[in-house]
């Protein structure tokens, strides 16, 4: 039996078939998922389009094409085909980021045209939670970060992506784009932080939500602040917050070689259940 294969950019009237595929990995499509939550599949609303992969004429696979090139429940085949799509319309991403798998298979037809990466982070740990933890106070000065302390908040936002992806968020268009995500994270009552005497010492922020599962990003401390264990009281007031207010699985990922990270969220409960690759340009 033959099965017929096609790729095509979904439409609004896609919706709930590209839902379904979302739903099949519900917390590493979490930021995707997000993403659809509130735009839908309209390429201005989402900030990019989605492509999706189809086999005897049912919806299998997706790719998500705007500031980051995402697979969404990619086999080989659709890999292929998505790099065959992006190939031909040119490279207009940051990054390329997901699941290990998919991402390298993704990268290994793209780098011949696309390449040299800036960085390519092959072993991402992504880690998840759905209970409290046991053994960890949460930090009570860790709270939602105020609409008038974005002034506040924003430096330590600057210097965690910095420190993190190895270039500031505030070239090109001298933050503008970044700081309204900031503000947009503050005003939905998704960013942490302790502020003591005016400082931010510790923050994180609940970057993707889904009704399934959420997902923590921009974890950091203050250098001077570091080895006095407020990276793990402070991720257990957020995952406090996370479980009981926003959804039952909070996850997140992280660089294989931050050991610190990673052992600082196995003491709060995360346990590692897969692996996310970034390639970064």
């Amino acid at each position: 039996m033959l099965t017929t294969t096609t790729t095509r950019v979904l439409e609004p009237a896609d919706l709930d078939d590209a839902l379904a595929v979302l739903r099949r990995e519900p917390v590493a499509n979490a930021f995707v998922a997000s993403r659809v939550r509130v735009a839908g599949l309209d390429p201005w609303r989402l900030g990019g389009e989605m492509w999706g992969w189809y086999a005897g004429g049912r919806l299998q696979s997706m790719c998500y094409a705007g500031a980051n090139l995402v697979p969404i429940c990619a086999g080989p085949e659709a890999v292929r085909a998505f790099a065959e799509r992006a190939r031909r319309a040119g490279r207009r991403c940051s990054s390329i980021v997901g699941p290990a798998g998919p991402t390298a298979r993704l990268w290994s037809l793209l780098e011949p045209d696309w390449g040299p990466a800036r960085e390519v982070r092959a072993n991402q740990p992504m880690m998840e939670t759905s209970s409290l933890p046991a053994d960890v106070p949460p930090d009570p000065r860790v709270r939602r970060v105020r609409r008038d302390e974005l002034d506040l908040l924003m430096p330590a936002c600057v210097a965690m992506f910095t420190e993190e992806v190895g270039v500031s968020p505030t070239a090109g268009d001298g933050g503008l784009l970044y700081q309204a995500r900031v503000a947009e994270l503050v005003t939905t009552g998704r960013a942490f932080a302790r502020i003591d005497d005016g400082e931010v010492v510790f923050k994180a922020e609940i970057g993707a939500v889904t009704e399934y599962a959420c997902q923590i990003q921009g974890v950091w401390v203050a250098p001077e602040h570091r080895g006095r264990g407020l990276s793990e009281t402070g991720m257990s007031a957020v995952l406090h917050y996370a479980l009981r207010e926003v959804a039952p699985v909070a996850s997140l990922y992280v660089n294989d070689y931050n050991l610190p990270a990673r052992a600082a969220y196995r003491r709060v409960g995360l346990t590692e259940t897969g692996t996310f690759m970034s390639v970064l340009f």
